[in-house]
């Protein structure tokens, strides 16, 4: 259970005057199914005795997107930034601040949204700097932008996310099919990094009072369970997790959160729930411990895969036509780590 319940701090909050006036995404264009993955460790799987159809019957993961070259992620975030001014009809120099919350990243510095900045032509007024903090940084952006546009640090604030992960696909199967000794130990240690795909998402958030048309952001809660923090240690080279370990953690940490979250709100009939796509286990998991209805639960992770911070607002985008106005909206993520944040949004 979480520690020190009663101090609360400021990990449950509400928001006055945010909304989200648009989400977009950009999918990446090439196709990989987990047959073709399949077909790549055929001599790994061959060796260690084990099925074909893994990836599809533990994951539920079918297949994910790739970008085509080095290079597309970038143009894959500018473009959905692009759109996601265009949708929400706010010119690039009045955006205050921009926030970049991709995990992938091809150096240590500068940082990710100045590339993105300069690509966009924001104006030098605006603020701009990433957050990382694994599958959760668009979701902790989201409630950052509220934060600062309720304070009036900022009027209007563009978060985006690209994510790549061939890297990472490639040196997990070259890893696997090479691994002297390989064990299905070592082999489960690193099936999260086959489940990761492609993509890039953008989100607009902007003065409720000034945007009658905009979804506004109502509150939430975050919680941690940082005593978790080695259950999941990716890099450019893997992703090696405990599975057992971070889907116990994880759901321990949602629930309580969940539980303690009713306090302030009512999230039990919602009308729709928009998680992280992490896979068919993970998301099960959540819907049976908090009774929801699955039906009210859209997934992508069929066809897209693990997106890492893109998956949830391109699971918000595919959704957002089906939305009507006054629809109530939940956001949903678990980082590694752990961290849980979770986002209510009234359409």
């Amino acid at each position: 259970m979480l520690q020190n319940q009663a101090s609360r701090g400021n990990a449950t909050f509400h928001h006055r005057n945010a909304a989200l006036l648009s989400v977009a995404e950009v999918e990446a264009p090439e196709v990989l199914t987990s047959k073709d993955l399949d077909r790549r460790l055929a001599d790994a799987l061959k060796r260690l005795k084990l099925p074909t159809g893994l990836l599809q019957r533990v994951a539920g993961v079918r297949s994910r997107r790739n970008w085509r070259r080095d290079g597309d992620m970038r143009t894959g975030t500018v473009e959905a930034g692009r759109k996601a001014l265009e949708a929400a009809g706010v010119d690039r120099s009045a955006i205050s601040v921009l926030i970049n919350t991709s995990v992938t990243r091809d150096h240590l510095e500068p940082s990710v949204a100045v590339g993105v900045h300069h690509e966009l032509g924001l104006p030098s007024s605006a603020m701009n700097f990433d957050i990382t903090n694994a599958c959760l940084g668009f979701v902790n952006a989201m409630t950052l932008a509220a934060t600062l546009i309720d304070s009036g640090q900022a009027e209007y604030v563009l978060i985006v996310n690209g994510e790549d992960a061939r890297r990472v696909q490639d040196a997990t199967v070259e890893r696997i099919n090479n691994l002297d000794g390989l064990s299905r130990e070592n082999f489960m240690s690193e099936f999260a990094s086959l489940t990761l795909g492609c993509g890039a998402a953008a989100a607009v958030i902007g003065p409720a009072d000034k945007h009658p048309e905009g979804h506004q952001l109502i509150g939430g809660v975050t919680r941690a369970a940082t005593q978790h923090h080695e259950l999941c240690v990716g890099d450019h080279q893997g992703m090696f997790t405990d599975a057992r370990g971070l889907l116990d953690g994880g759901l321990e940490l949602v629930m309580d959160a969940w539980q303690d979250a009713k306090a302030d709100f009512d999230w039990q009939s919602m009308d729709a729930y928009i998680t992280h796509q992490v896979s068919q286990l993970h998301t099960s998991a959540i819907i049976k411990a908090a009774k929801l209805d699955k039906k009210r639960v859209p997934i992508t992770y069929p066809e897209l895969g693990n997106v890492g911070p893109a998956s949830l607002p391109i699971t918000l985008a595919r959704q957002a036509p089906s939305l009507e106005r006054g629809s109530r909206v939940l956001c949903m993520g678990v980082g590694s780590g752990l961290n849980t944040a979770m986002l209510e949004i009234q359409w």
